[in-house]
């Protein structure tokens, strides 16, 4: 090694020992790893029972799924986030008493890193996301133990642009996407929980159901925009010079989804359709899965889900098969010989509409002579059921093959179209014979 080297090597090995000898090797700092132990060990004491209690909560069947996995979460991390809430009264109280906190603000730094990598990795369901998080967590508790969160801040601080009356800089710019990160993340989690407690409460109807679910994710999601904006020192009163670009903007690029929004909305308040009502709209017949803010999900009986617009629903007709009573009365014409009783016809085809467990009692199905067809008397079967998202089309098959069942049993024929040709009057029809048979 060529001298040059080896004293730039001294010298850094120097400053790693001075580094030491004066941040590490003192009394202040073996006095501040002691506060630090003694304040996982009253973690750990207090841990204990919050743990047995979070247990409890996590095995509880009663609670809302979210709620079990936020209390399996924490249970995991509580110990640590208690040290964590100790440690950073320690710093509070070292910065007040004036003493040196270099020890206790590197382990507050690590813990914090390592309770939100835990808190991700339990609660975020994307693995990408969660490792995003990690990295960002474990870069800044990097910078502040090696110190130079302070700079870099000053740095992207000084990085900045004004626009009106408001300044933006690289800094505001990376607190902003943090905190609004975060706070909309914990509104669409919080969103989620108070869903699941909403749709729980059985003397609510579906649609106000929706609509307070609706109404709770708004106000959470523009709670957590204000406030993460507010957050970052952005004064929103600077944003009035934009509003009515603002405004334009929506009212022509986001017409249609402003337009659904309110259809939505109005859709849940004359409660016109519901989750669960069974609606037929131009060729699509299903059920409804459920309504959001821009469409509503009908499932077909073949299992097709069709996104419907809101404002369809409001400008097209639609048939609700369920609006004031699911009870739906199916009619199938069918036709018997002339020479078939059809008093006998009509009991098979009733008797056959009660041995089918999906219709009704009462009104029991009836069955009515129609007319006299040209090849066959028109008997029609009128029956009614309740369960119309089961289908339609499967009940009417059932009972169509229950009446030919019957019918050949009782040797009632079911006749088909024909026509018979009667000749009135015969008239001669010459046929000329050969040459040879007129010389003959």
């Amino acid at each position: 090694m060529d001298a040059p080297a080896w004293t730039e090597l001294s010298a850094w090995l120097e400053l790693i020992w001075l580094t030491i000898k004066t941040d590490v090797l003192t009394w202040a700092a073996a006095a501040q790893l002691g506060a630090a132990l003694v304040a996982l060990v009253v973690a750990c004491l207090i841990g204990i029972p919050l743990r047995r209690k979070l247990l409890a909560w996590r095995s509880d069947e009663a609670l809302h799924a979210g709620l079990r996995r936020l209390a399996r979460v924490t249970r995991a991390v509580s110990i640590p986030l208690l040290w964590l809430v100790l440690q950073w009264l320690a710093v509070a109280a070292a910065a007040g008493l004036d003493q040196p906190r270099r020890v206790l603000t590197i382990v507050v730094s690590l813990l914090t890193a390592w309770v939100i990598i835990r808190f991700a990795s339990g609660l975020l369901t994307n693995p990408v996301v969660a490792r995003l998080i990690a990295l960002v967590a474990w870069t800044i508790a990097a910078l502040s133990i090696l110190g130079l969160l302070g700079p870099i801040s000053s740095a992207l601080d000084q990085a900045a642009f004004t626009l009106g009356l408001l300044r933006i800089s690289a800094l505001t710019i990376t607190k902003g996407l943090i905190t609004l990160g975060l706070l909309l993340w914990a509104a669409i989690a919080l969103g989620k929980l108070l869903e699941g407690q909403v749709r729980s409460i059985e003397s609510l109807t579906p649609s106000v159901q929706v609509l307070i679910v609706k109404l709770v994710k708004i106000l959470l999601v523009t709670i957590a925009i204000v406030a993460g904006l507010s957050a970052v020192g952005i004064d929103l009163t600077a944003f009035a010079v934009f509003s009515g670009a603002i405004g334009v903007g929506i009212g022509f690029g986001l017409q249609k989804v402003v337009s659904n929004f309110v259809s939505g909305i109005i859709l849940l308040l004359d409660r016109s359709i519901k989750p669960g009502d069974v609606i037929a709209i131009g060729e699509t017949y299903g059920s409804i899965n459920s309504l959001n803010a821009r469409f509503a999900s009908v499932i077909t009986r073949d299992g097709t889900e069709h996104l419907i617009p809101n404002e369809t629903l409001i400008t097209e007709p639609v048939e609700n098969w369920t609006f004031t009573d699911r009870q739906v009365r199916i009619s199938l014409p069918f036709g018997v010989s002339y020479n078939a009783d059809p008093r006998a016809a009509i009991a098979i085809a009733e008797a056959a509409g009660d041995s089918n467990e999906r219709i009704l009692a009462a009104p029991p199905p009836r069955c009515l002579l129609k007319g006299f067809g040209d090849s066959a008397v028109d008997l029609e079967l009128r029956a009614w059921i309740r369960d119309p998202q089961n289908g339609v089309s499967n009940v009417k098959s059932e009972l169509l093959l229950a009446i030919w069942d019957g019918l050949k049993e009782a040797g009632i024929e079911i006749p088909f179209p024909q026509r018979d040709l009667h000749i009135r009057s015969a008239v001669p029809v010459p046929v000329a014979g050969s040459q040879a048979e007129k010389k003959s």
